[in-house]
């Protein structure tokens, strides 16, 4: 009796073994697809015939995808950010209304403001706060076609990670590959914004009324470069809103059959990584 439990016991214990084994060797199969095909180079002699089998193929999990439709899959995701969340950004209070990109005062900027709602001076004190977010609102208005242009020029060698990796890969990839130069385009535009929209001409009111109170600490603080930083902050943060939608497919907002393609390979990876 204790020998024939003792069977069954192995015998249940192999079947077991031999089920796992036989998933993960499947989970490693579509894996090692994905990878594969991420990482194929596609050339002119056959982008013109991949083109035309992938109508049919990509609803086949999108396995049959090369890495320059992957990337142009990529890139339209990034661009729909821009078109359909940054313009947001560059309407009247498309920053001083959205909670999500608000520019709120600097923190040495703090202290001016409660001492001057103290002193009965709130409008002045909102009037500046207004304006750093006019300025912002403004200079997206003459960024976007830097952000449009540096979306064009992403390769994707590391498409692999991107597509796989977290929910905002793709807005990190395109903050870190561009930031640098955006900075320098972007400073000047935001001084510029600040004479276009008087708010120099309110902060100059509003610090000189500051230092004007006795026994403060002067402050002058470098208000465009905070607000260039604080406004390319905004910008990527609406960027990586509309690319968490597309990867979870929001409200339908996989509206293109290559996004569709492209991402159906990340939904199998992580459904694959839930088992």
């Amino acid at each position: 009796m204790k020998k024939s439990v003792l069977s069954s016991l192995v015998v249940l214990f192999a079947v077991n073994c031999l089920s796992v084994t036989t998933v993960h060797a499947q989970k490693k199969n579509i894996l090692s697809k994905i990878t594969d095909k991420i990482g194929q180079k596609s050339n002119s002699s056959t982008s013109t015939k991949t083109t035309a089998t992938n109508t049919t193929t990509t609803n086949k999990g999108g396995l049959n995808l090369d890495q320059n439709q992957i990337g142009a899959g990529l890139k339209e995701a990034l661009e729909n950010g821009i078109e359909k969340q940054v313009v947001k950004l560059t309407q009247k209070d498309g920053f001083y209304k959205n909670e999500m990109v608000k520019i709120l005062l600097p923190t040495e900027l703090q202290k001016v403001d409660n001492t001057l709602r103290k002193m009965g001076m709130s409008s002045l004190a909102d009037e500046g706060l207004k304006v750093l977010n006019r300025a912002a609102e403004e200079a997206v208005k003459e960024a976007t076609p830097i952000f449009v242009d540096a979306v064009k020029k992403i390769t994707f060698d590391d498409a692999k990670n991107i597509l796989l990796g977290s929910d905002d890969s793709a807005t990190k990839y395109l903050e870190k590959a561009t930031t640098t130069s955006l900075y320098a385009k972007f400073n000047p535009v935001i001084k510029s914004s600040f004479e276009n929209v008087g708010a120099d001409k309110v902060w100059s009111s509003i610090v000189n009324t500051y230092n004007a109170i006795p026994l403060v600490n002067k402050v002058n603080p470098d208000l465009t470069d905070y607000v260039a930083n604080q406004t390319l902050s905004g910008v990527f943060k609406m960027i990586s809103v509309e690319e968490k939608e597309i990867r979870s497919n929001v409200g339908g907002s996989r509206n293109t059959q290559l996004l569709k393609d492209v991402f159906s390979m990340q939904d199998m990876l992580g459904g694959l990584i839930k088992k």
